[in-house]
């Protein structure tokens, strides 16, 4: 039988982060001692009174179909949440719950994204969001940061690449998958760009708000001006280490609200009520988990990030944010082992993985085909074992 499939799956591939796990994994299988350091997962359980609100939501009968757009309460200790910590005012009816920021995300994309509408896309960004563009048959329009900037767009790129036909503008802050954070003085530069294209709405993904080693986090979404066009996108599995519990949530302006949830109905409708009732006593409780776990984040980085700089041929930037590293690995193409040449990334990071076993993700999958990134949401012991192997098998490399 020949399988008839429809077109617009030829215009999306698998991402390159769940391959390189997925390989990993089969390794392991294979008895293989794998390094992962390619997906993106806090190493951290959940906290104890999050699971216990979990289990106690299940013994009261939370176990039903809930609003689509979450429940009423769950809503409103998102907002405030965003009063709380960010300083910005939304209501209960403003929040979106889904199942996972990547499902918020895809709701944004989905309701503002028609076919020939443009998009634009500073790089590196997180694989997903290019990917959903080409889903609403829209057109990705791509802008080239440089490590000399710490991989930000600037105002002046951002004027250059907006065009009559640009409508959603898609960026994280900090980034997956550099860690670069945009300061409020940053920020302040694109948003009166903004200004003067009001047909443009801008997608900001602030997953990892609470991964931030420079200070307070900092929204486009804070001036006034601007904020009935910004879409926040948020959830819970980074900064409460609540991946598996698959729960995000975006806030906008009404109007889209409102078309984010009658996207969501007609794809999963509501998340898992047990989820949210975990949430609301994650967002209502004190952030000390949080504050613990991005103190044991910055030490990795410190060390991971000093590893990697010790590494002839590895050029790094110090990460703001997040839990990844991105070195630019250029160097190392031409030069070969055993008669295998690496001519790029993806070269470079199977040579990882079959040698040294460490895994990791090529940077073309992010827009950056001269860098690899690495994930440091796992334990010293995995993270020191990982940079010594890389040392040694990028220096067999001739």
């Amino acid at each position: 039988m020949t399988f008839q499939l429809a077109d617009r799956l030829s215009r999306i591939s698998e991402p390159q982060t769940i391959k390189m796990a997925k390989l990993g994994r089969e390794l392991k299988a294979q008895g293989i001692d794998i390094v992962d350091l390619s997906i993106g997962e806090p190493d951290f359980d959940t906290p104890v009174h999050i699971r216990d609100a979990a289990k106690k939501a299940m013994d009261e009968g939370y176990t039903h179909y809930t609003p689509v757009a979450g429940y009423a309460d769950l809503r409103a200790a998102v907002a405030q949440k965003f009063k709380r910590d960010n300083g910005l005012d939304y209501t209960p009816e403003q929040i979106v719950v889904s199942t996972g920021a990547k499902q918020s995300i895809a709701n944004a994309v989905l309701s503002v994204v028609d076919p020939a509408d443009e998009v634009v896309i500073p790089t590196p960004y997180w694989v997903t969001y290019s990917e959903l563009v080409k889903l609403c048959q829209g057109e990705v329009v791509f802008v080239a940061c440089s490590a000399e900037n710490n991989y930000k767009i600037t105002p002046e790129q951002l004027e250059a690449a907006i065009t009559p036909k640009t409508k959603l503008f898609m960026f994280s802050s900090p980034c997956n998958p550099t860690g670069s954070v945009y300061s409020r003085e940053e920020l302040e530069g694109l948003a009166k760009v903004f200004l003067k294209h009001p047909q443009v709405y801008i997608m900001s993904d602030e997953i990892y708000e609470y991964i931030n080693y420079t200070g307070p986090h900092e929204s486009i979404a804070q001036f006034p001006e601007l904020k009935d066009r910004v879409i926040i996108i948020n959830g819970l599995s980074k900064g409460f280490a609540m991946t598996g519990w698959r729960l995000g949530f975006s806030a906008s302006a009404l109007p889209l609200a409102k078309a984010f949830d009658k996207i969501q109905s007609q794809f999963t409708s509501a998340t898992s009520s047990i989820s949210q009732r975990a949430a609301v006593t994650a967002l209502t409780g004190d952030l000390l988990t949080a504050k613990a776990m991005v103190a044991e984040f910055r030490k990795r980085r410190d060390f991971i990030a000093a590893g990697l700089a010790s590494i002839p041929g590895l050029k790094v930037n110090e990460p703001e944010g997040a839990f990844y590293m991105f070195p630019n690995v250029s160097a190392f193409f031409g030069k070969s082992f055993e008669g295998d040449t690496i001519r790029n990334a993806d070269d470079l990071c199977m040579f990882l993985l079959h040698k040294a076993h460490v895994s990791t993700v090529t940077g073309g999958a992010f827009g950056a085909p001269e860098c690899i990134r690495l994930s440091y949401a796992t334990g010293m012991d995995k993270l020191e074992k990982g940079v010594a192997r890389m040392k040694e098998w990028l220096g067999k490399l001739v």
